[in-house]
């Protein structure tokens, strides 16, 4: 995010101030970045203001914030993967993500909301055990949901600018909340701007935030009433399919002709997710070709599925539905979105 010299005038930061006479000397190279820091600020005006927000709010936000150089850091360092670097083994993942812990925390959770959440259900058709699974692969029931400062972390991914198409709607979207009355001691997440027990983006929030509690207020950083009806929500709006399981475990036989069922399209979106799945066929047509339910029963012969064999030919393989992949469309990874599924499942157990 950013050029090399901006890079390496965030790691200079401390080495460059001094302290003179008791007191903390700002260096050129640093007050030169904090011009320019609040000269990008001022340059969003416009459109803040066209996105409603008022002056008064800017004007109380943006002479307190400076850069956050380790939120630079962080996201400089954010692991890469080329398109032919190797996928590593799902069931690791799934041991340290869908472990004994995470599961008896995850039934407390359920049997606490039973109430709330089968009146979510009732209304969107999203399963209680999902938005549950959810809620604990996020910020684990509650218990962490991060400690930056949004606006703050937001600001400075948005100016140093390697991903500026990214945050900079972010940073607007943050500070039309504040402006809407979310206090400011409530924006505090991830260093990356993800918030609030369902962890969502501030432009998700304001889109799909939902008051669960009837208070009149969309709060998901302590309602777990208001958390729980908005990952609802947001999956009501990605395509959630009523009465369709996400997908169902399966063992493949030896025999099997996978050529048969590559895919033959490349997905647009996650390219490298996608691509690990067979095309579409039913679930009678998947039976036909021999595929055994490694436990409980079959979907309906007419629900669609793909294939997807996360540890390779000869482990536990999964027909996964259009339900699977609004689970995606919340966090674009196959691991993400088979712990949540197989956690549903063992939370419901």
């Amino acid at each position: 995010m950013g050029d090399s010299l901006r890079s390496s005038v965030f790691s200079l930061l401390l080495g460059l101030a001094s302290v003179t006479g008791g007191s903390l000397a700002v260096g050129p190279a640093q007050a030169q970045d904090d011009a320019g820091f609040q000269a990008y600020l001022d340059s969003l005006r416009p459109k803040a203001r066209a996105m409603g927000i008022r002056d008064a709010t800017l004007n109380s936000v943006f002479p307190t914030l400076t850069p956050n150089p380790r939120v630079v850091q962080l996201d400089q360092s954010q692991p890469g993967g080329g398109a032919y670097s190797p996928i590593p083994n799902f069931e690791p993942y799934r041991r340290q993500h869908v472990d004994a812990a995470r599961i008896g925390r995850g039934r407390t959770a359920y049997q606490t909301n039973r109430g709330r959440l089968a009146r979510i259900e009732a209304e969107t058709g999203v399963p209680e055990e999902i938005m549950v699974a959810i809620y604990g692969h996020e910020t684990n029931y509650g218990s962490y949901t991060g400690d930056f400062d949004l606006i703050r972390s937001l600001a400075t991914l948005s100016w140093e600018g390697r991903r500026r198409t990214l945050f900079e709607p972010e940073l607007l979207a943050t500070l039309k909340m504040l402006d809407n009355g979310v206090p400011r001691s409530r924006l505090i997440g991830s260093w990356a701007g993800a918030t609030g027990y369902p962890q969502f983006l501030p432009s998700v929030y304001l889109r799909l935030a939902k008051d669960g509690d009837g208070d009149g207020k969309a709060d998901i950083w302590t309602s777990e009433a208001d958390a729980l009806a908005s990952i609802a929500n947001y999956f009501v709006h990605s395509g959630w399919r009523r009465g369709q399981p996400w997908g169902v475990a399966v063992s493949v036989p030896a025999s099997f002709n996978r050529a048969a069922v590559t895919a033959r399209t490349t997905a647009p979106r996650c390219p490298r997710v996608f691509n690990r799945h067979s095309r579409w066929l039913t679930i009678a047509e998947w039976r036909k070709l021999g595929l055994i339910p490694a436990g409980g029963g079959w979907p309906a012969d007419s629900v669609l599925a793909t294939l997807l064999e996360p540890d390779g030919p000869g482990k536990t393989a999964y027909l996964l539905t259009s339900n699977y992949r609004v689970i995606l469309d919340y966090n674009c990874s196959n691991f993400y979105a088979l712990s949540v599924g197989l956690l549903a499942d063992a939370v419901k157990q």
